[in-house]
């Protein structure tokens, strides 16, 4: 196994304790501690708090948006991208629990512009998810749906995991994944009968 540098070593304890603690709850002292160095030490591989908060939520967003964009943009139905999608969130989320807790949690706290960058990759991933029922409904998959609330549908329902999601629970993210995608389609389906006329 690769020995992890010492900046990842930081990023990794500060994202435990961001998840623990809250942002604006962790002092650099205590990322410091859990590290076992000064704190003045501490940035001689920083410059601020703020640096490893960002560093931690452009890591989720950019994970976010490598799962999701291939889905989307393969030749599979909408119905299966959907699934696929919805799968690819959940599989982030439960790979890096930590992270995502404080990528959905804290990155509100960025300033600067930094809160801009995230912001922006967090609407690309929403347009994605667009596109998928964009294409479902005009394939005639999906019901002339509200794109705006069917998006937020999914997306609350896979952002809110990480508050109760615990690895090695009866259901793998996979098995919770299939039956969240289940539920969702049979109400976005086209009902027999009220298809495009």
């Amino acid at each position: 196994m690769p020995k992890v540098g010492r900046r990842e070593e930081i990023l990794n304890i500060a994202c435990k304790l961001f998840s623990q603690k809250g942002y604006h709850g962790t002092t650099i002292r205590d990322i410091s501690d859990a590290c076992g160095i000064l704190s003045g030490s501490l940035y001689a591989h920083i410059n601020t708090k703020e640096d490893l908060l960002f560093e931690i939520t452009d890591r989720g967003a950019q994970a976010f948006l490598e799962s999701l964009r291939p889905i989307v943009e393969s030749e599979a139905t909408a119905e299966e991208k959907l699934k696929r999608a919805l799968k690819a969130h959940i599989q982030v989320i439960e790979q890096n629990l930590e992270a995502a807790t404080v990528f959905f949690h804290e990155w509100k706290a960025l300033t600067n512009g930094r809160r801009d960058t995230i912001q922006e990759k967090r609407d690309q991933y929403e347009a994605l998810w667009g596109r998928i029922l964009s294409e479902g409904a005009a394939a005639g998959e999906f019901a002339d749906l509200d794109e705006k609330f069917a998006r937020l549908l999914i997306l609350s329902v896979g952002n809110w995991l990480y508050q109760w999601y615990r690895p090695g629970g009866d259901l793998s993210a996979e098995e919770i994944s299939e039956r969240f995608a289940d539920m969702m389609l049979k109400g976005f389906r086209v009902k027999k009968g009220e298809g495009k006329p």
